[in-house]
């Protein structure tokens, strides 16, 4: 059951409100002592997603210290393939890595079957996140976008220029279809099982939709996100939904007139002002502080905090950065960020 008094449903469903909420992509990381000891004492990184008691822990440190408007599940993106029996390690230092898929053979090899029992400690988690938030905080679920899933599925990892992926949809994009579409059907799935285990809005990430030219972003990114948001809605008409579509520059247009979508999350390419005519006022939006000067604080970043603040008063928006919390983050900058939106320190200190 949606609370629609929480800042950040509110805003999602249009309401524009002074200060704006604010939340942090990877708000729950690196950067936070706490974090680090968590997260040596689950062993490794996919130890501490599929550990309900320690992802709960993670996921409440950065609420506990600032007061977000919005906690986010901790989980990774990658998580579905691997529920779909693909094999899925971390290397420290290197990220993720995966046995890659060469062909629509091996995607016919994946297996559904025991999806949803592989993510019960994540549906867990979320449970236990609705339980222990304070009443303000919304909880949000999240997924990978089916192309940015795809990729490291493909790749076996991460990828400077996804080759490998993109050569395989230009071939024969009959074949990798199948993988997007397996992917859109199991995606739906798994974010309405966060939806009944208490996720109140939900944010879909397509890290790499800017790895495509302009003319493929609608087929790769945007359809594929549609398909799922509506297969959600369908179930679940009253859950928002924000999109973040990175790197996709002027296509932002076209995912700002989906109606289906609630909000839409920008990256820091886009200039404020480009973003403010094109975009303002005709979705939610949510953005888009450079995650670096969060890392170097002071008046650089008491000026860009100010500059979103005004382009966007007076229309739906949440603050948030363009991308995520980088390891370097100082945790007192963030304190810092938050004091700042909420009009606790002097705009001209």
């Amino acid at each position: 059951m949606l609370s629609k008094d929480k800042t950040l449903i509110r805003v999602l469903s249009g309401e524009s409100l002074q200060p704006p909420p604010i939340w942090l992509m990877r708000q729950a990381g690196r950067y936070l002592p706490e974090y680090r000891q968590t997260r040596k004492q689950a062993g490794s990184f996919l130890d501490l997603c599929y550990n309900p008691e320690l992802a709960v822990e993670v996921t409440l440190q950065p609420i506990r210290r600032y007061g977000f408007d919005a906690s986010i599940l901790f989980s990774d993106i990658l998580v579905v393939p691997h529920a779909l029996g693909q094999k899925l390690w971390f290397v420290e230092g290197q990220g993720p890595k995966l046995t890659a898929l060469e062909n629509a053979a091996a995607v016919a090899q994946l297996d559904r079957s025991g999806f949803h029992d592989r993510l019960a400690p994540v549906y867990e988690t979320v449970r236990g996140l609705s339980q222990a938030l304070p009443a303000e905080t919304a909880l949000i679920g999240f997924s990978g976008a089916p192309w940015t899933v795809a990729s490291y599925m493909i790749e076996g990892g991460s990828s400077r220029d996804f080759a490998t992926a993109k050569l395989w949809a230009y071939k024969d994009p009959s074949g990798f279809s199948q993988l997007i579409d397996l992917l859109v059907e199991m995606t739906a799935e798994y974010l309405c099982r966060q939806i009944e285990a208490g996720a109140e809005v939900l944010q879909i990430f397509d890290s790499w939709a800017g790895a495509w030219p302009a003319d493929q972003v609608i087929k790769w990114s945007l359809q594929p996100i549609l398909a799922i948001v509506r297969a959600v809605k369908a179930k679940h008409p009253h859950v928002p939904v924000i999109v973040f579509p990175k790197g996709v520059g002027p296509n932002y247009i076209a995912f700002a007139a989906i109606e289906e979508f609630d909000g839409l999350s920008l990256d820091s390419s886009l200039p404020l002002g480009w973003v403010k005519d094109n975009l303002a006022g005709k979705i939610t939006l949510q953005g888009n502080l450079d995650p670096l000067l969060l890392v170097s604080g002071g008046d650089a970043l008491a000026a860009a905090v100010d500059k979103i603040l005004e382009i966007f008063a007076g229309t739906p928006f949440i603050f948030n950065l363009g991308h995520g919390i980088v390891p370097q983050t100082p945790p007192e900058h963030v304190a810092e960020l938050v004091a700042r939106v909420r009009g606790q320190v002097s705009k001209a200190g």
